[in-house]
């Protein structure tokens, strides 16, 4: 449903809110927010409500730090896990300047204008995320500890799976939210869960992302568990991934519909562009040092390769028919940024159709087992990764300066960190563990 600042100051007063939080992601895909009540909302539409850009990682600087942020009406949501009498509702933000200049670093605004741009171009990007997490027991504080809630593995039922109430309440929440689930069950990992949505358009989907993520911490807390989205918690098991699962429609439907066989489909040269791209993105789609521990095991990817129905590649084309036709990228993780992921994703495959781009053969084997001679690999670590992206003339032309800059910045200090780390395990889970 497409919401107007009318509609949602009526539905302020109609429900009784009392509280609106004005949400927005740092660069690195961290949710903040602002909280204000309900009789600020008509100003905050016309006027923005300001915060301090110095103080959120990679915005601005302390001499120039003020920002705004201007709620969004289409993304009304209500937070089903507040209490019903002063309700609290959530609104995403445009984020700019004072004097009303958009903020570069404004990641969902990068998103917005790369949907745009392919629109322009006669397509529309859908995509469907599947996101998995741990769940971990917590200590007698509710500080997170390193055993997962149950032994279950792929697909098994309670009460060996002690997840299943958790996930039947993070799906009712969503649905409550607007969201349509679609499947859930435990993965393969001890304490490991997966559910899956309906695909939307990319940045429908980069929101409901963030906003599952909140749900299931926010559902787990609540069941006095910790939920992590940490790509490899715990050694020699699973780790998370966040597979995306990308089709593209034009006039004529969607592209890969019985299209990736057909040499001059247009499916097969988005694909390409997202093949020969993704090394110098890896930086954005695996972010952190713990990235790098999940790929090559437990059915995560190791080469830049493709193939139908093949779970040992980076991207498989999966056996669905019509709408649900798409191309599944296996790479990614939880930790990364969706709306900087999205964004490079679509424009790696946009500039693949706009230069008819070939695309390879396909690889028909079980990488897991094989060796992969002379086939390409991801980024072996952070660093690799870092250097990619620093070389790529494809991420500078895409993201903007202070951006790509910030980012850089940021990762080039984390990686010399955890070099420096004397246990690096250790390191990790104080750093990352309570946080993603």
């Amino acid at each position: 449903m497409y919401y107007t600042q009318q509609d949602v100051l009526r539905f302020v007063a109609e429900q009784d809110v009392k509280f609106i939080r004005l949400s927005f992601c740092d660069l690195f895909g961290t949710q903040k927010n602002i909280a204000i009540m309900s009789h600020q909302l008509e100003r905050a539409f016309s006027q923005g409500v300001s915060f301090d850009g110095s103080a959120v990682r990679g915005f601005m600087n302390v001499s120039q730090s003020d920002l705004l942020l201007f709620p969004l009406a289409e993304t009304l949501s209500l937070l089903p896990w507040r209490p019903q009498e002063g309700k609290v509702i959530q609104l995403f933000c445009a984020i700019c300047y004072p004097d009303g200049r958009p903020f570069e670093g404004d990641c969902r605004a990068l998103l917005r204008q790369s949907v745009e741009n392919a629109s322009r171009e006669g397509y529309l990007c859908n995509i469907g995320a599947e996101c998995e997490f741990y769940l971990f027991e917590t200590d007698e504080k509710a500080n997170p500890t390193c055993f997962p809630l149950d032994q279950a593995g792929y697909l098994d039922v309670d009460p060996l799976d002690r997840g299943v109430n958790i996930r039947r309440e993070i799906c009712l929440t969503l649905e409550e939210m607007g969201f349509a689930p679609e499947a859930s069950h435990h993965e393969q990992g001890p304490g490991q869960n997966e559910i899956v949505f309906a695909y939307s358009d990319a940045l429908t989907a980069a929101d409901r992302l963030i906003i599952f993520k909140s749900v299931v911490r926010n559902v787990a807390a609540r069941s006095g568990l910790f939920a992590s989205f940490l790509p490899k918690p715990l050694q020699g098991v699973s780790g998370s991934g966040l597979h995306i699962n990308l089709s593209l429609f034009s006039e004529d439907g969607n592209i890969f519909e019985e299209a990736i066989d057909s040499e001059q489909s247009d499916a097969r040269h988005f694909l390409a562009g997202i093949m020969r791209r993704v090394g110098e993105i890896s930086l954005f789609l695996n972010p952190i040092p713990n990235s790098y521990e999940r790929l090559g095991v437990f059915e995560a990817p190791k080469y830049i390769t493709w193939s139908r129905q093949n779970r040992s590649q980076l991207v498989r084309i999966p056996a669905a028919k019509g709408e649900y036709s798409r191309m599944e990228l296996r790479s990614p993780d939880p930790s990364c940024n969706p709306y900087l992921a999205f964004t490079l994703l679509l424009e790696a495959g946009m500039e693949g159709i706009r230069e008819r781009l070939p695309l390879e053969a396909p690889v028909d084997l079980n990488l897991y087992e094989s060796t992969g001679d002379n086939l390409r690999q991801l980024p072996a670590d952070l660093g690799e990764a870092i250097g990619l992206c620093q070389q790529s003339e494809f991420v500078r032309r895409v993201l903007p300066d202070p951006v790509m800059d910030k980012y850089l910045e940021y990762k080039n200090t984390e990686w010399w960190q955890f070099l420096q780390a004397g246990d690096s395990r250790e390191w990790q889970k104080k750093i990352y563990f309570p946080v993603i």
